[in-house]
């Protein structure tokens, strides 16, 4: 599976399952998995495969 352009090795993982192992908090983070934003109600239910390309987007507050 390709992570932000990384390639890493999870087994059929959901996508809260690999935000937790990438130490992310499912609240300040946008996922895209293949092009296609994944909303966040979906996260729990949703299972990733090798050959997915997932983007993880961070919010960061500033001023």
């Amino acid at each position: 599976m390709i992570i932000n352009g990384t390639e890493m090795d999870f087994e059929r993982v959901t996508i809260t399952q690999l935000l937790e192992k990438l130490d992310l908090e499912e609240e300040k983070v946008v996922v895209e998995v293949n092009f296609q934003i994944i909303p966040k109600e979906k996260y729990e239910e949703y299972v990733l495969n090798k050959a997915d390309k997932v983007e993880i987007v961070s919010f960061v507050g500033g001023g």
